[in-house]
């Protein structure tokens, strides 16, 4: 009892002396921040013995977090962006402290190459940003993205026990969201101008809030296919029609399509058919495009200024969207047309990362403009795949589509490899959430974002981790938080 009371006496005097030094440096200084680093110093400690913890916390918070705007120039999601940050920093450091946590095995892996390769051209197209700043705050942020959602789950899921505790508390929570949306969106007769009121201030609007949904239906037809349990089947079954009537009531269009593309994607999977469907899928639309520039024949699609408005009924939205008389879907080809544009002013490193709002404008076509077009939320492209050779070049869109294509591969690969049933299905999963996650992504650009860059790095985690746990031999050991001092 002596040495436990004698350390804990230590660590009294420690903390209440580095208490005592930040508040007199502080005042002396008038840097009333620093008065924060003794509350850090506890926390990270806490952190340090329940590191696992801090990670399910995170992905807890995924679905609750806000946008919070700090300064003009600053925001942040709070509060799963600060857990990000201290998850990365937490994680790097046990790596440090244990080198053996991530071998060769796992950072050699081509997934995990290919991201690495992918974030290094980011680093490069920032050294020939047109906005220095912009882009450094982009690779920051990216950073801690990847230290988060990939290097902390290839320590944390090594145990199956942690996948299921992880998806449990990052699907608990999004259900939880989902029912109060619902509720919420009674208040507005769950009418299609009402539903982004009703998701505030948990997501920014209804496509975030229907992607990251239609991602979860899989999660749950998993722990359906999986439970032995009856009550179990039927608790999934209801969670799965909640998740269902929520999706119908986004009144998202991309989700919907992403929804249709998953069950495709499924059958893909398990046909040995998903990476070459894939590959036609690129070619195709690389065809498409030059097709619809030669001769410029995209001006034969210019829409009529005075009729493209905002539809508050969603019939006359669905009717508008296919009449090309939708503010969103004629905004989306003003954008997209810029875009192409700007390609090739530089076609090698790009604009720099984060820059599309910087620079698109003077490429605008006037043909193509609506009301909405000053653009005063400071959103992008509306598409992932073009946002990423505009910011960073050709060589950044190959990157990401190699590093897609590997996913797919891999997936189709290890579903017919593994014989562990619960690795055979997150498998197939985290390739049915990868299709939707692209499929969204191709009508906007959530791989940025907290609520499906999240999902994004997961998946990629998940099959690196179903990869190196299969395995004949596995040369690293299992996460022992009892270990950690």
């Amino acid at each position: 009892m002596i040495a436990p009371a004698y350390h804990s006496k230590k660590l009294f005097i420690l903390f209440s002396g580095l208490f005592i030094l930040s508040l007199l440096a502080a005042a002396w200084l008038e840097a009333y921040y620093l008065i924060v680093i003794p509350f850090a110093a506890v926390f990270f400690i806490a952190g340090w013995q329940h590191i696992n913890a801090v990670f399910f916390l995170l992905l807890f918070t995924l679905p609750f977090s806000t946008e919070l705007q700090i300064t003009p120039s600053l925001g942040t999601d709070f509060p799963d962006e600060l857990l990000m940050l201290f998850t990365a920093g937490l994680f790097l450091c046990y790596c440090l402290y244990s080198p053996k946590a991530l071998p060769f095995n796992i950072i050699g892996h081509p997934l995990i190459i290919l991201l690495l390769s992918s974030f290094s051209w980011s680093i490069i197209a920032a050294l020939f940003s047109t906005h220095h700043t912009i882009s450094l705050k982009f690779l920051l942020a990216k950073s801690w993205y990847i230290a988060a959602f990939v290097l902390a789950p290839l320590i944390v899921f090594r145990e199956r026990k942690n996948i299921r505790t992880a998806f449990f508390l990052l699907a608990g929570s999004l259900v939880a969201v989902a029912i109060i949306a619902i509720i919420r969106h009674y208040k507005y007769d769950f009418s299609f101008a009402g539903i982004n009121d009703a998701l505030q201030p948990f997501f920014r609007n209804h496509v975030n809030y229907s992607a990251m949904l239609v991602c979860f239906i899989p999660v749950f037809f998993a722990f359906y296919t999986l439970s032995k349990s009856k009550t179990n089947k039927y608790v999934c079954l209801a969670v799965i029609t909640i998740l269902l009537i929520a999706l119908f009531l986004s009144y998202a269009r991309g989700a919907w399509l992403a929804l249709i593309t998953g069950t495709i994607s499924y059958w893909l999977i398990k046909k040995r058919w998903m990476l070459a469907v894939y590959i036609a899928a690129i070619i195709s639309v690389i065809v498409s495009l030059f097709w619809i520039k030669s001769k410029d024949r995209y001006l034969q699609y210019a829409h009529d200024y005075r009729t493209t408005i905002f539809h508050e009924n969603f019939r006359e939205h669905l009717r508008a969207t296919y009449e090309f008389k939708d503010v969103s879907t004629a905004e989306r080809f003003y954008r997209w047309i810029a875009g192409v544009r700007m390609i090739k002013d530089d076609p090698l490193t790009g604009l720099g990362p984060a820059t599309f709002y910087n620079n698109y404008k003077p490429y605008a076509i006037p043909a193509f403009k609506t009301w909405v077009s000053n653009n005063p939320e400071h959103s992008t492209v509306h598409n992932y795949f073009l946002l990423v050779t505009i910011e960073q070049g050709i060589p950044g869109l190959l990157f990401f589509l190699l590093l897609a294509g590997a996913m797919f591969g891999y997936v189709q690969w290890l579903y017919y490899r593994l014989n562990d049933p619960f690795y055979k299905m997150i498998t197939i999963i985290a390739g049915v959430v990868l299709s939707m996650i692209l499929t969204v992504n191709f009508l906007s650009d959530l791989i940025e974002t907290d609520k499906i860059g999240s999902l994004f790095f997961l998946c990629l985690s998940l099959v690196v981790i179903a990869d190196i746990n299969t395995r004949k031999y596995r040369s690293y050991p299992s996460l022992d938080i009892q270990r950690i001092p």
